[in-house]
């Protein structure tokens, strides 16, 4: 994903550049400094080295980001680390490169807009175990936006997204058409904002997304709709309907993207009316 991506020329004899040629050439610095020790910092590391200079954490995110781009080597070639914000959960097991052993099976799934290490354990899964990748996400724009990033990249690291990106991420959920077929009451389903309008129509410009008719019409319905809903928006259905039901039918029966909820064999039916008794005997402090 190489669009969107800009040149930008800093001189040492320009004035106007000169604090901008200061604050990289402290960063090529502190960079050649961690490579002949063999070290590693964080990127909040480096900004802490000389607040002043840099200003905020951004100045550095962004001249590390170049740097990476300029000598074309990822982050990590350059002994600079992101502070993780993904977390794994599951039967898994690895060692890291210290020989200390990771134990996913005590844990949490990832979180918010994935950063470079998140990224990097998806794409070695998918590289190393060969199997499937789906994404479980809010049904707004910022959870797709935060699924399109798994599969396409983005434009700040689009340089590296052979290293980051996992082609064959497919759409789990939360589907916007599921918050129909399951009829998610009205009262948690959530009106889109000015900014959720504006962020799902710049969703749809993204050429990529015309490989994906599937993803397209589900955003459409989003727009028609005018209503977001999280994922925990299913517990209104039942409170164990998300891990009970509406994950093993959706994997079992290949719910995602488009795809019906259920096969058209007289599952669908079979479902919405499990759907119906759970609502009927839905607990009372359980939302109606």
């Amino acid at each position: 994903m190489n669009s969107g991506s800009s040149v930008t020329s800093i001189r040492s004899d320009s004035p106007s550049s000169v604090h901008k040629f200061a604050q990289i050439l402290k960063i090529f610095l502190v960079i050649y400094k961690l490579v002949q020790s063999n070290s590693y910092a964080t990127k909040r590391d480096i900004y802490y080295n000389n607040t002043q200079l840099f200003g905020s954490q951004k100045t550095v995110d962004s001249i590390v980001d170049d740097i990476s781009c300029m000598l074309k080597v990822p982050r990590r070639s350059l002994h600079v680390m992101a502070t993780s914000k993904g977390l794994i959960s599951g039967d898994l097991c690895y060692l890291e490169e210290d020989g200390t052993r990771i134990d996913c099976r005590s844990g949490s799934a990832g979180k918010g807009v994935p950063d470079v290490n998140s990224r990097l354990m998806v794409r070695k899964l998918w590289d190393t175990l060969h199997i499937p990748i789906f994404a479980l996400v809010d049904a707004d724009p910022h959870g797709i936006e935060i699924m399109c990033i798994y599969k396409y990249g983005s434009v700040a690291m689009s340089f590296e997204a052979h290293n980051l990106t996992v082609p064959s991420v497919m759409w789990l959920g939360l589907l916007p058409s599921d918050l129909q077929r399951l009829r998610v009451p009205e009262d948690a389903l959530i009106p889109l904002t000015k900014r959720d309008e504006s962020k799902l129509s710049s969703l749809l410009k993204r050429p990529y997304l015309t490989s994906q008719p599937d993803w397209q019409k589900e955003m459409e319905l989003m727009q028609q709709t005018q209503v977001k809903a999280e994922i925990q928006s299913l517990a209104a259905i039942a409170p164990d309907f998300l891990t009970n039901i509406y994950l093993p039918n959706k994997l079992r029966y290949g719910g995602w993207d488009l795809s019906p909820m259920l096969p058209l064999n007289g599952k669908t039916s079979e479902l919405l009316k499990l759907v119906a008794k759970l609502k009927k005997d839905r607990p009372c402090n359980c939302p109606a």
